[in-house]
């Protein structure tokens, strides 16, 4: 076929029919049946070889307009030069211009039955102009040169139930700027932050939304692009760059999806062809009064292969390795958000979104039987009930969920004086009764650092310096309690200030010894973590945690074993809320012998008070703990512990380690 998509022309008789079809019947039965996954293959603009004639083919999902057009600079935006035509039988508006090439730009002159015109870009446009203009760009999808097939084979391979999975959360506009402000391309992000991943030890990216959007204040979240990367940033290829590079040392790519809501941007889907094409036609339903959006209609079919479709689009043109989908709860409740006081009710009188659950289900069926070990990570704030269950068994489907529980509990009682924190140890303890009854992801998120919820480093509760052992010591109990992990960026070297989307991170605290340090610190935790089996291999199975003693409220100290599949590579996690340090702490344990710490957070390399075990530490026949043996340590203030048997291969764990 070549290049460029190779057109068909229908013969009737003697006589050619020039409406220009790329699709089949089985094409058309499936889109208007929500079951076409692959529709950006024949809907929006394509470069395509017609009898030899070089040009565009336009094919546009408008059922309810009674004229449309496509206009440009090619043709002065005069709406009457290229009128396209409908097939009544499908319901989908065609038009092939002679002529036109890569970067023309265009849009759809849509005229409604009821003769408002709109101009409108195309849904399923590849790319977009820049903002604040707002036309669609002809663009070649087709050529780039991929060199991250070793991933790709690898990726096939993996069991992330039982690897480790860091996760850096990055808005790319604002992770480092140019110097005049200027937001870097997707091609000079990449290298530099790709060698910051891997410094780092993190293995995967995720990226706020980077579909097309006119609002920067929105953060992606609120789109109209759904098939165009920003071009905030560059081009589709420039972005194709960046994944390829991350692959290429090692880093996976997960992109932030929002399929429950879009964008009322008058060029946008909101009232696409003179009526709520993408969204309800129910106000009740249709209108997101919280975030000023409109809700995706998922009962519609066309919808649902528009939406999935997208998803497929992104794991089969970008090369991505998962998604993170945004507001699952605002989909799964009709009454998600709402203020207003009514009750909202399914035909059966329950208050969930049938279609919307229907939907997730469809996706997730859609991308596991397309791509083998996709990353599906829920958003959901809720108690829904099998999250991270196969569709088969009655689950939506995904393979992981934010636990955002685990998230405000920590956070309420890290922001607490530790006077009172015995008084709230359920917000301590509580995660672990559910832990494993979803494949959770323990995120510390964007959503935590803005609107006056202050920086993590400055929610800490206390003195300047004790800041920073309660960010060393929440660090290090999020790397040991069970789920996956996700960090927004910043965190990483304690910013003080709230993140702003408009500008850099504070890249110059670094210059600062105190955040440095940190930044270090983080990095030899993520090693850490990389490198302990106990904290990952048994990771979401009751069989690789038990408390040692989860009950000590009134001096706020817990600890617990993390065990790997191997008998005697367990690691003990000992940590201390209070900035109170104590000598000769019993610590019942497993099994008799020599052990050593390997980690501490009070460590004078983390600037800490050096308050360590550094001697071996003999276990005592004595029972403690329910144990019939245990160790006696030292557990510095503000701090977390970790000691594993001496006979067990493992690293110190200090910054200057090499």
């Amino acid at each position: 076929m070549g290049k460029y998509l190779q057109v068909k022309m229908v013969r009737r008789g003697e006589k050619i029919n020039m409406e220009l079809i790329n699709f089949s019947r089985d094409d058309i039965y499936l889109f208007h049946q929500g079951n076409h996954f692959h529709s950006y293959n024949f809907l929006g603009s394509h470069i395509i070889n017609l009898d030899g004639k070089k040009g565009v083919l336009f094919n546009l999902w408008a059922p309810n307009a009674s004229y449309i057009s496509v206009v440009g600079d090619f043709n002065n935006w005069d709406e009457s030069k290229n009128p396209m035509r409908k097939n009544k039988e499908c319901n989908i508006w065609s038009l092939f211009i002679e002529g036109l090439e890569e970067y023309d730009i265009y849009k759809y002159h849509i005229k409604s039955k009821n003769n408002k015109i709109k101009l409108k870009s195309d849904p399923y446009a590849s790319y977009s102009e820049l903002r604040p203009n707002t036309a669609s760009i002809i663009y070649d999808m087709n050529d780039f040169g991929w060199t991250d097939q070793k991933w790709m084979k690898k990726r096939e391979n993996k069991n992330y139930l039982e690897e480790p999975m860091n996760i850096y959360e990055v808005h790319l506009g604002s992770w480092k700027q140019k110097d005049n402000n200027e937001y870097y391309t997707y091609r000079e992000i990449a290298d530099m932050l790709s060698t910051y991943l891997k410094d780092m030890n993190y293995t995967h990216i995720e990226l706020m939304p980077i579909i097309e959007h006119p609002f920067d204040g929105s953060w992606g979240y609120q789109g109209t692009g759904y098939y165009s990367v920003t071009s905030r940033y560059g081009e589709p290829k420039d972005f194709m760059y960046f994944i390829n590079k991350m692959h290429e040392e090692g880093i996976g790519v997960i992109l932030d999806w929002v399929p429950g809501h879009f964008c009322k941007d008058e060029h946008g889907l909101y009232e696409f062809d003179g009526t709520h094409l993408y969204g309800y036609e129910d106000d009740d339903r249709r209108e997101n009064l919280g975030w000023g959006t409109s809700n995706f209609d998922h009962g519609r079919p066309e919808v649902c292969s528009f939406l999935i479709s997208n998803a497929v689009y992104f794991f089969d043109k970008f090369h991505i390795d998962g998604m993170r989908i945004d507001a699952v709860a605002n989909m799964l409740y009709l009454n998600f958000g709402r203020e207003d006081g009514k009750l909202r009710k399914n035909k059966y009188g329950g208050t969930e979104n049938l279609e919307s659950i229907k939907f997730l289900k469809k996706l997730h069926e859609a991308v596991f039987r397309y791509f083998k070990n996709p990353l599906m990570m829920a958003e959901e704030s809720t108690d829904w009930p099998l999250v991270t269950a196969p569709t088969y068994i009655g689950g939506l489907g995904f393979n992981f969920k934010w636990n955002m529980g685990w998230m405000n509990d920590i956070l309420k009682y890290m922001e607490m004086d530790s006077i009172f924190r015995k008084w709230y140890h359920g917000l301590l303890t509580f995660s672990f009764e559910y832990t494993f009854s979803e494949n959770y992801v323990l995120s510390l998120s964007h959503d935590e650092v803005v609107h006056g919820k202050k920086s993590l480093i400055d929610k800490m509760h206390g003195s300047y310096e004790q800041k920073f052992s309660g960010l060393r010591l929440l660090m290090a109990f999020m790397t040991a309690h069970p789920g996956k992990k996700l960090l927004f960026m910043g965190c990483e070297f304690a910013q003080f200030r709230e993140w702003d989307y408009s500008n850099s991170l504070e890249w110059f605290m670094l210059k600062y010894p105190i955040h440095d340090n940190f930044k270090s610190f983080i990095k030899i935790l993520n090693k850490f973590y990389l490198d302990q089996k106990p904290l990952y291999e048994l990771d979401l199975d009751r069989e690789g945690f038990s408390w040692i003693d989860g009950g000590n409220y009134k001096q706020s100290i817990i600890a617990f074993l993390r065990k790997s599949k191997m008998e005697d590579d367990f690691l003990i996690c000992v940590f201390n809320f209070t900035p109170v340090a104590h000598n000769d702490y019993k610590i019942g344990v497993p099994k008799m012998g020599i052990y050593k710490e390997i980690l501490n957070t009070d460590d004078k390399c983390f600037c800490g008070s050096n308050n360590i075990n550094e001697s071996d530490i003999n276990s005592v026949q004595e029972e403690w703990n329910g144990y019939d043996q245990h160790i006696q340590i030292k557990i510095p203030p503000l701090s977390a512990t970790f000691i594993k048997l001496k006979n067990i291969e493992s690293n110190l764990y200090k910054i200057n380690q090499k």
